[in-house]
């Protein structure tokens, strides 16, 4: 039975919908489960096309629910359309394929009631993966990613991977997300990433909570499988590079050594997927893309170079390179951005 404790901070629940008639209702059945009731909870639908909104509005006989409709801008717009609507202290987002663990609420919001002297911006938990039929794939996922460190503590920790902080895991201030300006609209993925890094280097401290309190639903159809999800990584990358260029005089090469080897060999399996499917615009635009992106890379000596691109497990482009990728037809556009990148060398 859920319980609202009195002068606790309010929640504010914000699940945007597109398309999501297929598992909006066990998102809401987790919403309304918990042990800790949130004060109000919104549902965005961000301009499906199928039978969604009607499915959800029938959901309203069921939840107390407010159901709001946009017109189609992505899932950031959602969330801070859904904000905007909220008037609660605290705000936890629900992706509509995902499912909170009943305790959800009770546990993100413990490190809020606690005092602190800089202002707290949000807490987060670690997650179970599932996939499309519910059936189990991980357990506490984030303990399997043991080179990215939880809590964020530095900056260099938020850009040198990506930061594995999921909104559906997360509670966050109003106040800090308005703050900060809420999500980049223009993103299309890599907004979750883009969000909790301002609200980082806004001052805002954060709370790890190593343990899973919540479902992450992984499928084929997630957003990370589509060139959309690519063309929304390179915007992101380069308001990284604005945000935190190398400067040499004082020995600081962020762009260098931790933003360009993070984005290139995601570029790269970018090019390879869509030039192996014959999509030869898209396959184009990724190849400028890796070449954009090595020649921040090749500031770097080279053998320092190589050991960084074998840590990040390159070994496998090398094969590719000797093979198919030298037979396309864009075969010394490919040879030039992987040797830029130090990816190739020299052929025997």
């Amino acid at each position: 039975m859920s319980t609202v404790i009195s002068n606790a901070p309010s929640i504010a629940v914000i699940i945007p919908l597109y398309n999501g008639s297929r598992y909006i209702e066990q998102a809401l059945e987790s919403v309304f489960n918990q042990s800790r009731a949130p004060s109000e909870v919104i549902v965005v639908d961000d301009g499906s096309t199928d039978d969604s909104y009607a499915f959800v509005e029938a959901l309203r006989a069921r939840f107390a629910f407010q159901l709001l409709h946009k017109t189609n801008s992505g899932q950031g717009s959602a969330r801070n359309f859904g904000v905007a609507h909220a008037t609660s202290d605290l705000v936890a987002y629900l992706d509509q394929d995902d499912i909170w663990y009943s305790d959800h609420l009770e546990q993100l919001i413990q490190p809020f009631l606690k005092s602190y002297v800089q202002p707290f911006g949000w807490s987060y938990g670690n997650m179970d993966v599932i996939n499309e039929r519910g059936e189990m794939h991980h357990r506490c996922y984030l303990d399997l990613l043991k080179q990215i460190p939880q809590p964020k503590i530095s900056v260099i920790d938020c850009l040198r991977y990506d930061m594995h902080i999921l909104p559906g895991a997360s509670l966050v201030s109003r106040a800090a997300h308005v703050k900060v300006g809420g999500f980049d609209e223009r993103l299309a993925g890599y907004e979750d990433d883009d969000y909790f890094l301002r609200l980082f280097t806004a001052g805002y401290i954060s709370a790890y909570i190593n343990t899973p309190v919540y479902q992450w639903r992984f499928h084929a159809s997630s957003s990370s499988y589509n060139i959309r999800m690519a063309r929304s990584r390179m915007i992101y990358a380069r308001k990284l590079f604005d945000s935190y260029p190398d400067q040499p005089e004082m020995y600081r090469y962020l762009t260098r050594d931790t933003i360009a080897p993070r984005f290139l060999p995601e570029m790269i399996q970018c090019y390879l997927q869509e030039s192996r499917a014959g999509r030869w615009e898209t396959a184009e635009w990724a190849l400028a893309e890796c070449e954009f992106l090595s020649r921040h890379l090749a500031k770097r000596p080279g053998r320092r170079l190589g050991r960084v691109l074998r840590m990040l497990g390159l070994s496998s482009v090398r094969k590719l390179s000797r093979n198919k990728l030298l037979a396309s037809r864009n075969r010394w556009m490919v040879r030039r951005a992987l040797r830029h990148a130090g990816a190739i060398g020299r052929q025997p």
